[in-house]
């Protein structure tokens, strides 16, 4: 299966009837994503003086997504998008504001750590509504294909310009700026994209018996899930690793900028891949990517200057938005019909979790073994994961149609 597209392929996805409105104000919700996160943690670092500190309340928004994710995917699975999106909004806004209030406030760890879960909780899953919305208005395989790669793409630049923007603001002379900003952005794109057109015509789906996993009783996808997670695990590493990196060279404002630096790779080499995936095959492509970002990010560990660390970052960055788009397209493949919300929020899931895990454990080595060694862990964790997800290949199965191609 190679699902290979071309750029008549993204012209026709992008122009589909209906798409104008809710692409421009899935841009704007989720613009910030990236930046949210890297400026609640640099925030939290400023006001405390802890990177350990602050990579728990970075990794309690993430379980808080890993949840609500999942409960928003049922929901618009099951209601249409617009009225949970529109309840979530209120209840982020809110979550925001305590947040910030404890932040400044001084509040101990473990209550910071627990507002920041209630960020990810309600933090308004308008990237599962948005993939799942592609489906319903883009007809055409190949178009299809277009789209799913669009959203990975899209997501890339999102994180070239969200910690960049994230390492910038926390210099203000009001560090939190940045996480106010973005849960601002937040807010007003997922009320615009909850209201548009063609996301309010998507009703209440036909009720049916659904198992209480969901998506997740396909063997498949549980598998995609596992790829998922260990992808998240090595971002999770190194979006700690870094900036303790540009804090040590004494530059600290730097760390988001380095950040971006991956994404700047992904991008390009992500749409050069859509053209052409390899392997084939997604039961291969999925632990094929996954080893070879292992490898990449041991990279990481070489350079002593943070001009290195950079040229580094760029290299390890090529695999990104390849399996990020892998992700989005092994969906059609292992999710059970009318559950695409819910398994996109299940790979979101996965991938945040895998991010609290490594932000978790490479707050710990930074501050005890220093930067080279979380991004060594990082890599030892991709190729394990990698290794899981290869002897599971089984279990994503191509469809017979395609079979004859590869």
């Amino acid at each position: 299966m190679s699902q290979s597209v071309s750029l008549a392929d993204y012209r026709a996805a992008l122009t589909t009837p209906g798409t104008g409105r809710p692409l421009a104000a899935s841009l704007l919700a989720r613009l910030p994503i990236a930046m949210i996160g890297l400026s609640a943690l640099l925030y939290v670092q400023r006001e405390t003086g802890s990177f350990a500190a602050a990579g728990l309340v970075s990794a309690g928004s993430l379980v808080g997504v890993s949840v609500g994710s999942i409960i928003q995917g049922r929901l618009i699975d099951r209601l249409g998008p617009t009225r949970p999106l529109l309840v979530v909004v209120v209840l982020f806004a809110v979550a925001m504001a305590a947040l910030t209030f404890a932040i400044e406030a001084h509040a101990p760890t473990p209550v910071l750590v627990l507002l920041g879960g209630g960020i990810g909780i309600t933090e308004p899953m308008v990237g599962s509504a948005s993939r799942a919305l592609w489906g319903r208005l883009v007809t055409g395989e190949a178009a299809k294909n277009a789209a799913f790669s669009y959203e990975a793409i899209s997501m890339e630049v999102f994180f070239i310009l969200g910690p960049g923007v994230a390492g910038l603001l926390v210099a203000a002379p009001w560090p939190g700026t940045g996480m106010v900003a973005g849960g601002l952005c937040m807010v007003t794109g997922a009320t615009m994209f909850a209201l548009s057109p063609a996301v309010r015509a998507w009703g209440p789906a036909p009720s049916a018996h659904r198992p209480l996993l969901g998506a997740l009783a396909s063997p498949g996808m549980r598998t995609l899930a596992l790829a998922a997670l260990g992808f998240g695990i090595v971002i999770g590493f190194v979006e700690v690793a870094v900036p303790a990196a540009a804090t040590e060279a004494g530059r600290p404002a730097l760390g988001g900028v380095l950040l971006s630096a991956w994404s700047v790779s992904s991008v390009a080499f992500g749409i050069a891949f859509s053209l052409r995936p390899w392997p084939r095959r997604m039961s291969l492509r999925l632990p094929t990517l996954l080893a070879g970002f292992g490898l990449l990010v041991a990279l990481l560990a070489w350079p002593s200057t943070l001009w290195g660390l950079a040229l580094a970052m760029l290299v390890a960055g090529a695999m990104i938005t390849p399996q990020s788009a892998t992700h989005s397209a092994a969906i059609e493949i292992v999710a059970p019909e009318g559950t695409a919300a819910e398994a996109f929020g299940w790979v979101l899931t996965a991938v945040t979790l895998g991010l609290a895990f490594g932000q978790s454990v490479s707050g710990y080595l930074v501050e005890r073994s220093g930067p080279p060694a979380a991004f060594l862990a990082a890599s030892v964790s991709a190729l394990v994961v990698a290794a899981v997800v290869w002897s599971l290949r089984a279990t994503v199965r191509e469809p017979v149609r395609e079979r004859v191609l590869v």
